[in-house]
């Protein structure tokens, strides 16, 4: 084990992050991999020092290491032999566990949706023997088990998964370049990914498509700018609360159920209302025209793109919030409408006019969240 720094710069000045690193084998008789076991953040020199001591005093005893045979103390050989450990099986501990039961749920699961068929053509294994198909496996099934960052796959989880020996792996499945990498080869394969991945979907769980939920949201960058030309990290309207940092919005279009079914990077600083004309586009390129509703927050579509959709053919369904200052229009004909019960808790009022359909609804869950919150507000 050693101690390794990272270096980051921050407002022009540079911050060395350290990190306890110990070196594990791969096979092939390559280079070996790297593990973080603990994370220290900053410390300054004495602390440095402290810490190398403790290392010294933990591999000083350290000796060469030597082949032994393992078996049980009822049915040891009659040999005297140095080699041969003897143990008792009752006081046998179990250390280490790893989770093994979800990992091969994930990797059947990916089976089942052709994942490994399809990436092990299009993810070849690199000149040194990486095989990226596996290392991508390995960051589906963590964000399918236990969602977290590629930061934390190889500090925390990997450990304490199976994933290796259910993939006839080693830990260079999770070294952290190995993983960012990996990330850095799938967007050129993107929409071949989609086609196959929906017929999937419809084969296995009897997906429909007709239905689609759009939204939008964003990720923030600790970094500062210039960056080079193309670079989509921009200021922006932040949905975190971090204007002082750059960001990307990312568009996606998915299914009732959660099934995605595309999605595209933006500029930070995309207004909503300037993506849904790029997004109707490149799902009809991807699967073709055909009647679809989607669904929407009020403040996505302009009203161009909505009469662009009723216009298309077939025409492009929708529902969509409607903007707050046409409802106080709205009030004196819905206030004359009767209440049409849908399911339990939920009734709603329909007004036609002007070629749409105005849908008011009401439900009992909800106003009783909304008198919660307003309880709260007021106690504070």
């Amino acid at each position: 084990m050693f101690l390794k720094a990272f270096t980051r710069f921050k407002d022009g000045k540079a911050h060395p992050y350290w990190s306890l690193v110990e070196n594990r084998r791969v096979d092939g008789g390559r280079k070996g991999v790297q593990r973080h076991v603990l994370y220290l953040g900053e410390i300054n020199s004495s602390q440095q020092a402290a810490w190398r001591k403790t290392i010294d005093v933990f591999e000083s005893g350290s000796t060469r290491a030597r082949t032994v045979a393992l078996v049980p103390e009822e049915r040891s050989p009659a040999i005297d032999d140095d080699h041969i450990v003897r143990i008792r099986l009752d006081q046998l501990e179990l250390r280490r566990a790893r989770q093994w039961g979800a990992g091969w749920l994930a990797k059947v699961l990916y089976q089942k949706l052709g994942l490994v068929a399809f990436w092990s053509g299009h993810l070849p294994a690199s000149r040194k023997g990486t095989r990226w198909d596996h290392v991508l496996q390995t960051l589906v099934s963590y964000r399918l088990i236990d969602p977290g960052s590629e930061w934390r796959l190889p500090r925390e989880w990997f450990d304490k998964s199976a994933m290796a020996d259910l993939l006839g792996a080693d830990d260079r499945l999770a070294a952290d370049d190995t993983l960012y990498r990996c990330l850095d080869q799938l967007t050129v394969h993107k929409a071949a990914l989609f086609s196959p991945l929906q017929e999937r979907w419809k084969d296995l769980f009897a997906a429909r498509f007709d239905v689609l939920l759009y939204d939008l949201t964003s990720t923030c960058f600790e970094s500062d700018p210039p960056f080079a030309e193309g670079d989509k990290r921009r200021f922006g309207y932040s949905r975190d609360k971090r204007f002082d940092c750059v960001q990307v919005v990312i568009a996606r279009v998915v299914t009732p159920e959660g099934f995605p079914l595309g999605y595209e990077v933006l500029p930070g600083n995309t207004l909503d209302k300037q993506t849904l004309s790029s997004a109707l586009a490149s799902l009809e390129k991807q699967y073709g025209k055909a009647r679809r509703v989607w669904g929407m927050d009020r403040g996505i579509p302009t009203e161009e793109t909505l009469e662009q959709m009723r216009r298309s053919d077939p025409p492009v369904h929708y529902l969509v919030g409607t903007p707050k200052g046409r409802l106080s229009k709205l009030e004196a004909a819905l206030t004359e409408l009767s209440w049409q019960k849908v399911r339990a808790g939920i009734t709603v009022k329909l007004l036609p006019q002007d070629g749409e359909c105005y849908v008011f609804a009401q439900s009992a869950s909800r106003i009783g969240k909304e008198r919660a919150m307003r309880r709260r507000q007021r106690k504070q």
